[in-house]
């Protein structure tokens, strides 16, 4: 059984007991968070494809803890300007584990 949902502006196919890293939800570590945003889920004999969701669907998942991403080097020149910007970027990311399933 696998499900498409929305989590924070983005798309994941997850199914139960599957860790993903999605963008900072702002929850504390062992919190149980709750996604309605279920945009498909499949079962072994049928699909139900949402409208644009489905009704009566969630997905149930558990925060693990908040992780930084790899840096994101920002570079900025100007020719014959003499014009340099060096920056780097973390973004921060949540680890969830997904429990459950609910169609």
């Amino acid at each position: 059984m696998f499900a498409i949902v929305n989590i924070a502006g983005q798309q994941f196919k997850v199914s139960e007991g599957q860790e993903i890293f999605v963008h900072h939800l702002g929850a504390n570590e062992g919190d149980s968070v709750s996604f309605d945003e279920v945009l498909l889920v499949s079962n072994d004999s049928s699909t139900t494809i949402g409208t644009p969701t489905v009704n009566s669907a969630s997905v149930k998942a558990t925060v693990i803890g908040d992780q930084k991403g790899d840096k994101v080097i920002v570079f900025k020149k100007k020719r014959r300007k003499g014009y340099k910007v060096k920056n780097g970027h973390r973004q921060l990311f949540t680890k969830i584990k997904i429990d459950s399933i609910n169609a």
